[in-house]
């Protein structure tokens, strides 16, 4: 179990032993790690590492061969409503309803994620702002920029404001100042959410994350802080530590 200060924190998201084959390739391989309250992890790894297929695993839409995902104390196999209501999820490319309003389809998103109607209307308030997403409200999906959708995208991921957000490529599409923004908002809800980020970006790593698990062949090579990283890594920058401990290859 991690700690802070020298505290224990309670594990929000247990991962314990988890594999995952497929045919001759093991794209997991016995991975554990836990993480709590406060932690917005980066996970680096280049293509192939196994990250998408961990994340998958997480959220429940690939089964694993064995090993088991504990969301705030709900196993995903044996409990799989109560530990996905404890998540938001922003898929790499999410799809969405492109002919239905953003109005529309989150108040849709809203009630499929058991919102009463008092609760809803103050979760569509808030997100819209969060999401910087007022400008477009009323205005259909198809006919936004991708910047927007990715936007849209990300406010249902928060929508039920859940203890843990698992997001893949959060800023892919956004312009430089979408970025700052979504990257300040992100920092702000980790500290009171347990956040896991999926990202080729170094830039996004290094704005937002505390902490940093580098995969590779399935395997977490490393886990700690930015300083951690260097130090282990003999570098200066956390991209040389990336493509020292990776043996040179891509994110």
């Amino acid at each position: 179990m991690n700690s802070t200060n020298g505290k224990k924190m309670k594990p929000i998201l247990e991962i314990k032993s988890l594999c995952k084959q497929f045919a001759d390739i093991c794209a997991v391989d016995m991975l554990s790690f836990c993480a709590g309250e406060g932690e917005i992890i980066a996970l680096l790894g280049p293509n192939g590492a196994g990250k998408s297929t961990l994340m998958n695993m997480i959220t429940g839409y690939l089964s694993p061969d064995s090993g088991d995902v504990y969301i705030n104390g709900y196993n995903i196999k044996s409990n799989p409503v109560a530990a996905k209501q404890s998540f938001g999820f922003l898929a790499e490319g999410a799809p969405l309803y492109g002919d239905m309003t953003v109005e529309a389809f989150l108040d849709y998103m809203a009630e499929l994620k058991g919102l009463k109607k008092t609760q809803k209307e103050a979760h569509l308030t808030q997100v819209r702002e969060l999401a910087n997403i007022a400008p477009v409200w009323k205005m259909k999906i198809e006919n936004l920029s991708k910047g927007y959708q990715r936007r849209v995208a990300f406010a249902q991921s928060i929508l039920a404001d859940p203890p843990i957000l698992l997001l893949d490529e959060p800023t892919d599409g956004l312009d430089p100042n979408q970025k700052e923004h979504l990257r300040t908002l992100i920092k702000q809800l980790g500290k009171h959410k347990t956040i896991v980020i999926s990202t080729h970006l170094l830039d996004d790593v290094e704005a937002m994350c505390n902490r940093i698990m580098i995969m590779n062949n399935g395997c977490i090579l490393v886990d700690g802080t930015y300083d951690d990283i260097l130090k282990k890594s003999r570098t200066k920058s956390i991209e040389a530590a990336f493509h020292k401990l990776t043996g040179g290859q891509n994110a």
